[in-house]
């Protein structure tokens, strides 16, 4: 058993459409950049974990090896809604710290489709008790207009969560889109679902991203000044309660992640100098704000108005320019969160650095519903 998981290599792809490349392409371009960051070959992976779910059905980590190497180790594939590539990872974390492997590799990709996210098919909706749509864009829409009726949030306050993660996007070269977009820009773009304007909702991209976990007597073998450790790993999925059982409950299920994960690490939010949130929509982030105890019940508008979320304050969110301006390709995107940590951590981070960084917080939500949130902390040099 070890007590300890280190990230010691992590790699993505490009978050783009890319019509003429394949999933195991993709996959194993990640896979080649997180192994080169670790210093390590295929060879040294003894057990794979795939999150992906467009291809769920066929094998996408063995299709994966076999163009990075087919060494035999155990390839296990995971599919968690948009909490795959963190619940993968998650796996590989669990492995290690059973004392089952010393290293160990988490990959997710995803190809997406056209079109809006949300793919339940007519006769898959359970009617009782449903209000609305089960597409995502009207499903955050209806969370947000809550959140608005509740606390007086305004749609220029979610508008502004679009302005800022666009504009931290800018310095990602990784991004799907580096363009900043003005509030007026922003709240007068295609209407998709109000409050939610076409540039509030994250963007169908295609990508891969990866991760090298180590035990902590790899780590200590590979030596420690770029061993990024894994202080928390939480997941969640909804508890019973007194409500409409047919709607998802992500704040619950966030907030039970947050507290289990603070707990894990032994900090609390007021402890973190970044965050990679789950921004699938404007509102969304918003309302994670609150879930993961940044700030009281109904002051997240505040916390968007006053710049503490943005680059340069108090504590930044979605510096990689979030899901809604790097991109959201599904499989992928919990380890991508990782990645943008790992390099912050290390102070390889570039133009978008967070100076000083030395925790981090990784939150994903799946609806259905499910939550991971990992805690990661700096190397020690």
């Amino acid at each position: 058993m070890s007590d300890a998981v280190y990230v010691q290599g992590t790699g993505m792809t490009r978050f783009d459409r890319a019509p003429n490349r394949r999933v195991p392409d993709l996959g194993a371009e990640a896979v080649f950049s997180a192994l080169d960051d670790a210093g390590l070959s295929i060879a040294d992976i003894q057990a794979v974990y795939c999150g992906n779910i467009m291809e769920a059905g066929q094998t996408p980590g063995q299709r994966i090896m076999q163009q990075v190497g087919q060494t035999g180790a155990p390839v296990v594939n995971v599919t968690n809604a948009c909490a795959t590539g963190a619940t993968a990872l998650r796996e590989a974390w669990a492995a290690i710290r059973a004392g089952l492997h010393d290293v160990c590799l988490a990959v997710g990709v995803e190809k997406m489709g056209a079109g809006l996210l949300g793919w339940g098919e007519p006769e898959t909706i359970h009617t009782e008790g449903l209000l609305g749509s089960d597409l995502m864009p009207a499903l955050f829409a209806h969370a947000g207009s809550v959140h608005s009726a509740r606390y007086g949030t305004s749609f220029e306050q979610f508008a502004r969560v679009a302005v800022k993660n666009h504009q931290h996007a800018v310095h990602n070269p990784l991004a799907r889109y580096r363009k900043e977009t003005p509030l007026e820009e922003v709240m007068n773009a295609e209407m998709i679902a109000y409050p939610l304007t076409k540039l509030m909702c994250s963007v169908n991209v295609d990508g891969a991203a990866a991760a090298v976990l180590v035990s902590a007597r790899k780590a200590r073998e590979l030596g420690m000044s770029r061993s990024v450790r894994i202080r928390a790993s939480a997941l969640t999925s909804d508890p019973y309660s007194e409500r409409n059982l047919t709607m998802p409950d992500f704040d619950t299920c966030t907030t039970n992640a947050a507290n289990q994960a603070y707990e894990m690490a032994g900090v609390g939010p007021r402890d973190l100098d970044l965050i990679e949130l789950h921004d699938c929509f404007a509102t969304a982030e918003l309302m994670h704000y609150e879930n993961l105890g940044l700030c009281p019940r109904g002051e997240a508008g505040r916390l968007i108005d006053d710049g503490d979320t943005w680059a340069g304050g108090r504590i930044p969110v979605n510096l990689s320019g979030g899901l809604l301006s790097k991109g959201h390709p599904i499989g992928a995107t919990g380890i991508a969160n990782i990645h943008e940590l790992t390099l912050h951590l290390r102070g390889e981070a570039g133009a978008r650095q967070q100076a000083g960084a030395r925790l981090g917080l990784a939150h994903v939500i799946g609806l259905g519903s499910c939550c991971a949130i990992h805690i990661l902390e700096a190397p020690n040099k």
